[in-house]
């Protein structure tokens, strides 16, 4: 597994879980002539939480820069309640039995409490961003800021400078890196968030524009009709026609990768 900002590889074996920090592209190989199988789970504490403890659900943050000694690689044998926790949520996932997302829900909320345990062992949380250990992507400071003020209005000169590089040179960088433009990066966050609040508010689409960040409502239907292919509004009408039918759940399944290789 190679990080971008690491010298050398991460390498990992046969029941090794990998715990990767949010916005930390990553590309995985197997060994040489050899063929794996591997099953991922994407987790936003801070969504999947919020109906269930919404006043801790950011103490599980796993960003590279809330901790010193960042574990990616953990193994079955030095952590077997990881695996064991890891293995269970699949297997749920997998099989579908009668109310399995609850028990995902509840799984999940154990394994994060675990890999908080684990990271927490290299020493004390950091609570400053100028701490961010070496290892970390040259724009990962940029991911992480997108992530936290999307809503705000900021321009490629700001992003750039974030990251100490010119802006020629950071938007060929970024692009390298995040196979998209800082722009197209930024409005495809915004809508992302914007689902969330389309699913689990009642505020109008108008309201969500700008909660979000979009400087008008026409701009807002458009990038989302460009990323979801499906008008706003269409969306929430079918999330609530899926409601009538089942209890509203925050355990999501994907089927592909958002950007995929082209």
């Amino acid at each position: 597994m190679k990080f971008n900002g690491r010298q050398e590889p991460l390498y990992f074996k046969e029941g090794d879980i990998t715990c990767v920090p949010r916005n930390i592209p990553h590309t995985t190989y197997s060994s040489p002539n050899t063929e794996s199988h591997w099953s991922y789970l994407f987790i936003d504490p801070g969504e999947l939480f919020r109906n269930v403890i919404p006043s801790m659900s950011r103490e599980f943050d796993l960003s590279i820069s809330a901790y010193q000694e960042y574990k990616y690689i953990l193994s079955r044998e030095q952590y077997p309640q990881i695996y064991q926790l890891t293995m269970s949520v699949i297997r749920e996932m997998e099989e579908k039995k009668p109310h399995y997302q609850t028990s995902v829900l509840g799984l999940l909320l154990s394994l994060c409490i675990e890999l908080h345990r684990v990271q927490s062992e290299g020493g004390q949380k950091i609570t400053q961003t100028d701490n961010t250990p070496e290892n970390a992507m040259v724009i990962s400071p940029v991911l992480d800021y997108i992530e936290d003020n999307y809503a705000q209005q900021f321009d490629i000169n700001y992003l750039a400078d974030i990251c100490r590089l010119s802006p020629t040179h950071f938007r060929r960088l970024f692009h390298s890196i995040m196979g998209t433009s800082p722009l197209d990066f930024v409005n495809n966050t915004r809508i992302t968030k914007a689902c969330n609040l389309l699913r689990s508010t009642e505020y109008s689409i108008l309201e969500i524009s700008e909660m979000v960040g979009f400087r008008s409502v026409a701009s807002f239907n458009r990038h989302f009709m460009d990323v979801m292919q499906i008008t706003p509004r269409n969306y929430r009408n079918e999330t609530l026609i899926a409601k009538e039918s089942q209890e509203k759940l925050s355990i999501l399944e994907y089927t592909g990768w958002m950007y995929p290789e082209k």
